[in-house]
């Protein structure tokens, strides 16, 4: 397989979680960043964080820790700008810190459909619906992205709607896209098995 970064992307504000930064939240004692660096570490050649506040208690996982380049509040293609920016392969993955069951496959059923169909990006789906951050995209996305940014777009499937996408189905992992947006949802996922 070719040499992949994995990003993290934990540059949000945790509004629905209260104001908190979700990565650092405790699931079953550990920061919820942490699962999601042993299911993706594996997976991939490098690993970035892409964080907007703390960057020290996301720089102790050893791993370079980046904030968004643009100013204010872009949502998650902030977070993917900066991580093409740093990311020093021709292939760039990327999920969120709040998905501690992230498949352990990811990577390589994306980068598989990627190559086969020739695409600017792959994207996992689900039951017909895109899981809009779990992607795998060429760096050589990143001009494209600084003009959507710049003119103020902000929706990310909006982003690659104008590109060559491979959709790739995991319907047989749904729950390995849970995402963690609140206590109640931190509180029923803690004394599960993330193994």
């Amino acid at each position: 397989m070719s040499a992949i970064t994995g990003l993290i992307l934990a540059g949000g504000r945790g509004q629905r979680m209260g104001g908190v930064d979700k990565g650092l939240q405790s699931l079953n004692g550990r920061p919820l960043v942490a699962s999601v660096i042993d299911r993706l570490r594996p997976q991939v050649t490098g690993l970035l964080i892409n964080a907007n506040q703390n960057p020290d208690r996301y720089g102790a996982f050893g791993y370079p820790v980046i904030a968004d380049q643009m100013t204010g509040q872009a949502g998650p293609l902030s977070g993917l700008q900066a991580g093409l920016l740093a990311c020093e392969t021709d292939l760039l993955a990327s999920v969120p810190c709040d998905s501690p069951l992230l498949p352990h496959d990811l990577v390589a059923r994306l980068h598989d459909t990627l190559l086969r169909q020739g695409a600017d990006l792959a994207v996992a789906t689900t039951a017909g619906r895109a899981q809009p951050v779990f992607l795998l995209l060429r760096r050589y996305l990143t001009p494209h992205l600084n003009e959507f940014l710049t003119a103020g777009g902000r929706k990310i499937d909006l982003w690659y709607s104008t590109l060559k996408v491979a959709e790739v189905a995991f319907d047989d992992c749904p729950q390995a896209f849970t995402n963690v947006n609140t206590l109640q949802e931190l509180q029923a996922l803690s004394g599960q098995s993330l193994s």
